[in-house]
């Protein structure tokens, strides 16, 4: 099954255009969503979870029609926002139960087994009858994924969802997701490129409401050998190479500043030529999209 997203465009009321004629095409796995904060994918993920209208455009999973058929959606999509509230003096057992409710398993038995089956693969088993409040964010969050994985969904969406939490959190989200992400779609929207790389076979960049690149990671990191190149230099000099060269990122590393610049050949012999990773891939195009845009503002202003 494949998740199809064709033109669609939203403008909010305040006249900020969140999504500019969006295609994607988004196959069964785990699929990355890569942008800045404010980029447009928590735009697109709440349109694609029918929490908002789109202004035009289509999504289709399989033959359903998500935007207009919106309750048939919700009935197979299970979706983990960017800020999930918990009731926190309720234990993650009778929390879940109460949602596995509201999903329409009225049937207790079932409910108790289907309950339980979520906590053990959640590894939450443990502690269910631990009030909510008391849980860790990366614990809250794999709570989270349990009470998104009722009803046995086609799709689920995780919108940020290891912002905040520690390495071992991070780890035991990214297993329990990868597992997940073997038999049914799962959208993962995030700012954290090692996410993408860790989980994904095929990801998009999206940037001020535009796809700017879509593909395996693999494949469009394999694109950049040869073309990043890597120099130390001291903090004072950033803006003069950023002058000269196509300098992408800047980074601090042992009190000084490492920049990375995307060029066919090396910019002369202080720079070291480095094997590019997902990173690079990402900070190439915000780059080349932000150039495009003071070329077309320049256009603009002569014309």
């Amino acid at each position: 099954m494949e998740l199809v997203i064709q033109n669609l465009s939203k403008t909010y009321p305040n006249g900020t255009q969140a999504l500019k004629n969006i295609n994607l095409t988004i196959p069964t796995g785990m699929f990355g969503l890569l942008g800045p904060n404010g980029a447009g994918k928590s735009s697109l993920m709440r349109t694609i979870a029918t929490l908002q209208e789109a202004d035009s455009g289509s999504i289709m999973l399989g033959n359903l029609d998500v935007l207009r058929q919106k309750e048939e959606m919700r009935k197979v999509l299970g979706y983990l926002p960017q800020e999930f509230g918990v009731y926190p003096k309720v234990s993650a057992e009778e929390m879940l139960d109460h949602f596995a409710v509201l999903k329409g398993i009225s049937n207790s038995r079932e409910r108790k087994e289907i309950v339980t089956a979520l906590l053990q693969q959640t590894n939450l088993y443990d502690v269910r009858k631990k009030n909510l409040g008391g849980y860790s964010g990366g614990m809250k969050q794999r709570f989270g994924i349990a009470q998104a994985l009722l009803g046995n969904p086609k799709i689920i969406i995780v919108d940020e969802p290891t912002a905040g939490l520690d390495p071992a959190e991070r780890n035991r989200f990214h297993n329990l997701l990868s597992e997940i992400g073997e038999n049914i779609i799962v959208i993962l929207s995030t700012h954290i490129v090692e996410d993408v790389t860790d989980l994904c076979r095929n990801f998009a960049i999206i940037n001020k409401g535009e796809v700017l690149l879509t593909g395996d990671p693999l494949h469009v990191i394999d694109n950049l050998r040869g073309r990043i190149w890597r120099k130390f230099i001291d903090k004072h000099e950033l803006v003069e190479h950023q002058l000269q060269y196509e300098v992408i990122s800047s980074r601090l590393f042992a009190g000084k500043t490492i920049i990375h610049v995307l060029s066919d050949v090396q910019p002369n012999p202080d720079f070291d030529i480095v094997t590019p990773d997902l990173e690079d891939v990402y900070f190439s195009r915000i780059h080349e999209a932000a150039q495009r845009e003071k070329e077309e503002q320049k256009e603009l202003v002569v014309n």
